[in-house]
């Protein structure tokens, strides 16, 4: 029997505590399904000022007090405070790098008021990789791997094969880096790079400059000694165009051994439809009879008028451009006319929120939307909706199509990335788990919509794809095991 294995978790956001989308998700779920295989992992995170330390119960380590951090030529002050997270089975312990001057605000990566990312976005994830360092020196807690998630985390597998190199301490630890998304860099002015103590030598284009900047995700994806993503289909985008790649594709197709793609799971204990204490009415593929109530409760709540036989569409997400909304927008106007309800919960770019609220004025009994984030009423437009919307420029995992299937929702997605790799394309005669569409163009999307809709209209028929949807196995537990056998496989070379 192989030994349970020590691996630090690091993100810069997990869920209770902070979330701005799917990476807090994951930093949850995927530690709990780790440590549910008998590992021993541990999380560690930014301690943010809004983070109550009443409400999450965070007491300090007296031990991780005063703890100096270089950054540039100065020594900022860490403290380290610690709590849980807990699901049904198992409690993972959190770790929170505390400082007030780089984490004493109200927003993760940006002030929530001006929308605009913190100017000291490189010195602030500077000083949290190399303070986490810092930390584990401290503690005296030797990891078999670092686990890094995303930018804010990516000079973490540079310090240790550079600056901590010669510890012997850092010296048997691996990195694992995995990429939630490309298109999130971290890419900072050239002066950045003085800041993290690294030699000067490593800022040139075989190293952590890209196109004459810093860059926090390539360094991850040059000194890491595995990465990974969110889905077998993301894996091959990023490596093979530009445009998936977002310039670092090159660097990408050289590491391609060091490359896996290892789909996110989701969490079954929070989206179960039988078990779900946020929805109207719980059921499950045996009930689909009590499914309409929510869609009724939906409606209600954004005073839309209810009829079973009238589809409702749902989305959540960030309205962004990557998420696909000008493709939305520019077919709304024919759902209107096809007689099709819509509810869009999600904030982002303020030219886009104002395109939906003329919309929702001129259609005020088929249009809902609400802007922000309402834990609550996500869960109720997973269950509500009929058919629900991903039509993505790209997605590397996607969490909400496999909510939808959990949900007996309908997904209508782009073919791209996870959204093409866990949604199965209706063929006739019962089969498949939702509707695809390949060109990112709104004529497809529509073409795709009225593809659901005519088998929306036919009940049997929809109840079948509703069921094959529900009887999908997207649990952590298989990912989870995926990225063990990797783990092991690291600390075998």
């Amino acid at each position: 029997m192989s030994r349970p294995l020590n691996i630090l978790f690091l993100s810069s956001e997990v869920e209770p505590f902070a979330k701005t989308g799917g990476l807090a998700d994951v930093s949850s779920a995927l530690p709990h399904a780790i440590k549910e295989l008998g590992h021993e992992i541990r999380i560690m995170m930014p301690r943010y000022r809004f983070i109550s330390e009443r409400r999450f119960k965070l007491h300090d380590i007296i031990r991780l007090k005063d703890i100096p951090v270089p950054v540039g030529k100065n020594s900022e002050i860490a403290n380290v405070k610690s709590s849980f997270i807990s699901n049904l089975k198992e409690k993972v312990q959190v770790y929170f790098l505390d400082n007030a001057t780089y984490f004493g605000r109200d927003g993760i990566y940006q002030s929530p008021i001006g929308k605009k990312d913190y100017k000291d976005n490189d010195a602030r994830f500077i000083f949290f990789c190399r303070g986490v360092l810092e930390t584990l020196k401290r503690l005296g807690w030797q990891p078999d791997i670092i686990h890094c998630n995303d930018w804010q985390t990516g000079i973490v597998p540079a310090y240790i094969k550079t600056i901590y190199s010669t510890d012997s301490f850092f010296k048997p630890i691996k990195t694992v880096f995995t990429i939630h998304n490309m298109a999130y860099q971290g890419s900072f002015p050239s002066e950045s790079f003085e800041k993290t103590g690294l030699p000067k030598s490593l800022f040139q284009a075989e190293g952590v400059e890209a196109y004459g900047k810093f860059n926090f995700l390539k360094t991850a994806l040059y000194f890491a000694d595995s990465i990974t993503t969110v889905s077998e289909r993301y894996a091959a985008e990023i490596s093979i165009s530009d445009e998936f790649g977002a310039g670092l594709n090159g660097l990408l197709a050289r590491r391609k051994k060091d490359l896996r793609g290892i789909l996110n799971g989701i969490d079954y204990q929070v989206w179960n439809p039988a078990t779900d204490e946020f929805i109207y009415r719980k059921y499950d593929a045996k009930s689909l009879d009590a499914k309409p109530d929510n869609k009724r409760a939906l409606l209600s709540r954004f005073h839309l008028p209810f009829k079973e036989t009238t589809p409702a569409a749902g989305a959540i997400s960030r309205l962004v451009s990557q998420k696909g909304f000008d493709l939305v927008l520019e077919i709304l106007e024919d759902l209107m006319k096809m007689n099709v309800q819509f509810i869009l919960l999600g904030d982002g770019e303020k030219s886009i929120e104002k395109h939906f609220e003329a919309l929702q004025k001129k259609y005020p009994q088929q249009i809902g939307v609400f802007f922000g984030f309402d834990k609550e009423l996500a869960h109720l437009i997973e269950a509500g909706s009929d058919l629900f919307l991903m039509p993505s420029k790209y997605e590397p995992c996607g969490l909400n199509q496999m909510y939808s299937m959990r949900y007996g929702t309908i997904p209508v997605v782009r073919a791209t990335g996870g959204l093409d790799d866990t949604v199965e394309d209706y063929s006739g005669n019962g089969r498949g788990t939702g509707f695809k569409f390949e060109k990112y163009d709104s004529r497809e999307f529509l073409k795709a919509i009225q593809r659901a809709l005519k088998v929306f209209h036919q009940p049997e028929e929809w109840k079948k794809l509703m069921r094959n949807g529900m009887a999908r196995d997207f649990s952590w537990e298989h990912s989870a095991k995926l990225y063990v056998n990797l783990y092991r496989e690291l600390l075998r070379q």
